[in-house]
């Protein structure tokens, strides 16, 4: 599971995306401009978003096909590299990415996104092509109606942060108790840890969507936010898609 950087403070402790709320908001010219421009800005955003899915699948199944690139990227010592420095660049980048500049922040979330497909090259040695193509299907239709309905409800969904927050570090925690202490990991257990990942960064998808277009809302594009923003929508589609093959995927 690839944890998301916007989600390691409790939802609202500090303004993973850019600037903080104004005090009194955009003046109302400024909100009519805003408003009127969030329908393209959304749409900037996933467009991002399906760009870094798209070249993580492509990297990933170029990789599978050399088994020789396959075996001494993750047969070998080098696989701690392939697995922990995406891990590592998703933290820094996120923490600084609204102090670059424009083309390099967009340089390195593509780069980020290559990188993880050395690490997700092993699903096409674990999992049928028919089995990844159809979990990818239903990832897609699963995040497309959650981030519209995200996008579009009038419900606010700020107070799930902190739920889905601790809920995530319980996946964490989980996930790092099944890879030290294998012995934990029962097939009812490792059943009820893909469900609730499902749910999770279901509910994460919904929650980051509005979480985005209120603070557009609010700042504007400033501060490199709709590939921040894409950054974490990536993360919350990459990882929904890992829980959900985890579950129907059908193993070679």
């Amino acid at each position: 599971m690839y944890p998301n950087p916007s989600q390691h403070d409790p939802h609202g402790q500090r303004n993973p995306y850019g600037p903080s709320f104004a005090p009194d908001g955009p003046s109302v010219d400024l909100r009519a401009q805003l408003a009127s421009g969030v329908d393209q800005f959304m749409t900037r955003v996933n467009v991002w978003m399906a760009a870094g899915v798209g070249l993580t699948g492509l990297v990933a199944w170029l990789v599978s096909l050399d088994m020789s690139l396959v075996y001494m990227l993750l047969g070998t010592p080098l696989r701690w590299v392939v697995f922990l420095a995406p891990l590592i660049m998703v933290f820094v980048f996120a923490a600084r990415v609204h102090k670059m500049k424009p083309g390099t922040a967009i340089a390195v979330f593509l780069l980020y996104a290559a990188l993880n497909g050395l690490a997700f090259s092993s699903i096409f040695l674990v999992y049928n092509l028919g089995s990844i193509a159809m979990v990818f299907a239903t990832t897609a239709v699963m995040y497309g109606s959650l981030a519209l309905w995200g996008y579009a409800t009038k419900r606010d969904l700020s107070a799930w942060g902190k739920f889905l927050f601790m809920g995530l570090i319980g996946l964490i925690v989980t996930g790092l108790l099944f890879m030290f202490v294998p012995s934990m990991m029962s097939s009812t257990m490792y059943l009820v840890y893909n469900v609730i990942g499902v749910l999770i960064f279901a509910g994460l998808t919904a929650y980051d969507t509005q979480k985005i277009k209120q603070i557009y809302l609010v700042n504007g594009g400033a501060g490199n936010l709709a590939i921040s923003g894409a950054l974490s929508l990536y993360l919350d589609f990459i990882n929904l898609f890992l829980f959900l093959l985890r579950l129907f995927g059908s193993r070679d």
